[in-house]
């Protein structure tokens, strides 16, 4: 069974975005393992709760994650 794990922030993806990662990756997996995959592709989209991951040694916040990177 082809399997997907997509963690995002909490809070930032919509209802519809979820649904647009969902129908991609099944896509992608049809892509490679043709049709037979359709029906046994699983994809989870989960929330990490603000501040429960960090790059680097360095935990971010989604206000950090949300400041426009050029100031």
């Amino acid at each position: 069974m082809p399997y997907a794990n997509f963690k995002v922030p909490a809070g930032t993806l919509d209802t519809l975005q979820k649904e647009r990662i969902v129908t991609a990756a099944t896509e992608l997996y049809v892509s490679l393992y043709g049709e037979r995959a359709r029906a046994t592709t699983l994809v989870l989209v989960e929330e990490v709760p603000d501040g429960g991951w960090g790059i680097g040694g360095h935990v971010l916040t989604l206000a950090e994650l949300q400041q426009n990177p050029e100031g």
